[in-house]
């Protein structure tokens, strides 16, 4: 019979919480709705987005040694760059023809800061008048930073066939075109083919005959292939942009240039120059399986979702087979990191769904199967809400967060069996009604759950100060982890308090098998048809076929072991051991004497007694204070193998009968 008993203890939260049970359900099913759309519309990419406080200056000067480059490019620029403030290092690299120049900021540096102020910089040197002029213009340095998620690629297109190089380079740069309009991509670059350049092979000797030097020739090229504007011409009342077109559209159209003209005779370029197109050297190379392709590195740009990118390529990738590409090209996709980022999350799911079973599963032995789901409940709820959040915070689903995810998943259902757990027992032991039960139980227990989160957090915390670019790196996991563990601590406060003050119950009744029957078919026949045409969603379809089939293994077995469990007071039983006591009324070195069976038993030795009885448990009591050399007796037990000796403090103090009690499990 239920007693009304006066709550000594609660939680305001929480108390508020079950006074407003309807906004609280409210609040359950938008969490649990917002955090579904959070899964599915968080980026996905392998690794987290990881900002370098680092900027890159290269130089491109043609035509000068590398001590040329770092005293007429590198040299200058560093002695600009070394008055900006928040410098770490400044590295650089001369080489034929090129500089490289790395300048590090501090890590709290904002990037796009640091490129401005360099470019400041840089801006100001090429002003002065001893800055490097090429091709009448002077060289340009560039100032860039790099991103390490757009800078890997994350799938490969591998183009090949039986067919010019040229030709299949036709087809990657139609699918380059295609691809690089996405949003999520970044930029597709071929490799594998070498772009084609006009080579203009002079012949010194008719050069040298005909008095035609080599800047003849180059001004003659830069002077010809040029389109020019030639003013406006009023016509007809409108005026007309006039142009002259001078560029070429094949290289044979250089043979006619003029390079000079002495005394009424012209001097082709085809008379002292062999002309060809030809592809420029080797610099990139791509293979498949041994064989050449040409392949495209398609990069992901930042903060959009991998998953989605790849799906849109591949779309692209069969229209182009289908409708424009011949049926004997080989077009394939290698080295997808879209799949092991899906691969990831599914993993995450499973683990989820795992969980629930396997914390239901127990808790069901305790609680009964319906208070079970309380703290299966808290699984799901606390995994949206966290979601929720970090896709609030402006995070990507990636390695570092699924693994936060994973590890909090161990963790979060702490706080859900212990309120769970307090109310069961307050409403078993002490016949509080469910609403009395919940406030009090949970008052009992808010602040130590509460500050046992903060602890666990708090010994995450130093993973989150962790400098430079591999803290970046890290932070996101003791970020994931404090909101884990901080939506299982709400959940079990506000969501787990209103569930139990009005679901809970301590009985287990049986569940007609009438209402089995429907549940089973309505919650299996939908979790099939998901299943089969689902889609992405053939996870759910997967929970509700497996819930169809253990509500009939819960009905037909499990049940009656967790009644037997809980009714026949299984672990109480597992302490209610028989013991034997061989009784010693008097230690002396002849002999022993053992009472068994009303039969009087000797024993030379405690050795012997052990040997012969077996026990498992020896209690030696307020004998020991008399003994001469009392640690022989310890060493002989140990030397029989005896698993536990215990030892009576307390009778060395309080004046009771020498007694020797060797104690053996029946």
């Amino acid at each position: 019979m239920t007693t009304n008993k006066k709550t000594d203890k609660e939680f305001k939260l929480a108390s508020w919480a079950i006074a407003n049970s309807s906004t609280m359900y409210v609040t359950i099913f938008l969490i649990l709705l917002l955090g579904i759309s959070a899964y599915f519309n968080m980026p996905r990419e392998d690794f987290p987005e990881i900002k370098e406080t680092k900027i890159y200056i290269s130089t491109l000067f043609p035509g000068n040694t590398a001590e040329d480059i770092e005293k007429l490019i590198t040299d200058p620029l560093e002695d600009q760059l070394k008055s900006l403030r928040g410098i770490v290092e400044i590295t650089s690299t001369s080489q034929e023809d090129y500089s490289m120049i790395i300048v590090e900021f501090d890590d709290d540096m904002d990037v796009n800061n640091a490129k401005q102020m360099v470019k400041d910089k840089l801006d100001t040197e090429k002003a002065s008048e001893d800055w490097p002029t090429f091709n009448g213009a002077k060289v340009d340095p560039n100032a860039f930073d790099l991103t390490m998620s757009e800078e890997i690629p994350f799938l490969n297109i591998n183009i090949s066939g039986d067919y010019p190089l040229q030709q299949l380079k036709e087809y990657a740069e139609y699918l380059q075109d295609e691809i690089e309009n996405l949003d999520e991509v970044k930029q597709a670059d071929i490799r594998g083919v070498q772009d084609r350049e006009v080579e203009v092979a002079v012949d010194i000797y008719k050069m040298m005959a005909m008095q035609v030097s080599f800047d003849d020739v180059i001004n003659t090229i830069a002077r010809g292939n040029v389109t020019s504007s030639a003013g406006n011409l009023i016509a007809s009342g409108q005026r007309r942009t006039i142009r002259i077109l001078g560029e070429i559209d094949k290289p044979t159209d250089l043979e006619n240039f003029v390079v000079k003209a002495e005394k009424g005779k012209a001097i082709y370029l085809k008379d002292i120059a062999t002309i060809t197109f030809k592809p420029k050297d080797k610099t990139t190379f791509a293979r498949k399986e041994g064989k050449p392709v040409v392949m495209l590195d398609v990069k992901k740009r930042t903060g959009k979702n991998m998953v989605a990118a790849a799906e849109k390529v591949k779309i692209i990738t069969n229209k182009a087979l289908a409708e424009r590409f011949p049926k004997n090209l080989d077009v394939s996709i290698t080295n997808d990191l879209s799949d092991k980022t899906i691969s990831q999350v599914d993993d995450l799911v499973n683990n989820i769904i795992f969980g629930i079973i396997l914390v239901v599963t127990v808790l069901m032995f305790f609680l009964g199967f319906k208070n079970a789901l309380f703290v299966g409940f808290a699984i799901p709820m606390s995994m949206f809400m966290s979601l929720l959040i970090l896709d609030t915070m402006g995070y990507t689903m990636n390695t570092m967060i699924l693994f936060g995810l994973i590890m909090g998943l161990g963790m979060l259902v702490d706080n859900g069996i212990v309120v769970v757990e307090n109310v069961y027992r307050l409403m078993d032991e002490e016949g509080m009604s469910r609403v009395e039960a919940a406030k009090k139980g949970i008052g009992e227990i808010a602040y130590p759950i509460i500050i046992s989160t903060v602890t666990t957090v708090a010994a995450f915390v130093p993973l989150g100060l962790w400098p430079g670019l591999f803290g970046q790196f890290m932070i996101y996991f003791p970020i994931t982890l404090s909101v884990v563990l901080g939506s299982s601590l709400i959940v079990a406060i506000f969501f787990n308090s209103v569930l139990v003050s009005q679901l809970m119950k301590t009985e287990d009744k049986n569940m007609p098998l009438k209402r089995i029957i429907y549940i089973s078919a309505i919650t299996g026949g939908f979790g099939l048809l998901i299943m089969i045409i689902g889609g992405e969603y053939r996870g759910l379809g997967t929970v509700m076929f497996f819930t169809a089939i253990m509500l009939w293994v819960y009905r037909l077995i499990l049940r009656r072991a967790a009644n037997y469990f809980q009714n026949q007071k299984f672990l109480a039983g597992l302490q209610d051991v028989r013991w034997s006591v061989v009784e010693q009324a008097h230690f002396v070195e002849a002999g022993r004497q053992h009472i068994q069976d009303d039969r009087l038993v000797f024993y030379s030795t405690i050795a012997e007694c052990v040997t012969v009885e077996k026990p498992n448990v020896v209690l030696l009591s307020s004998v020991m204070q008399y003994l001469e050399k009392p640690y022989t007796i310890l060493d002989e037990l140990i030397r029989c193998d005896v698993d536990i000796i215990l030892i009576d403090r307390t009778s060395f103090y309080n004046g009771e009968e020498d007694l020797i009690a060797v104690q053996k499990v029946a």
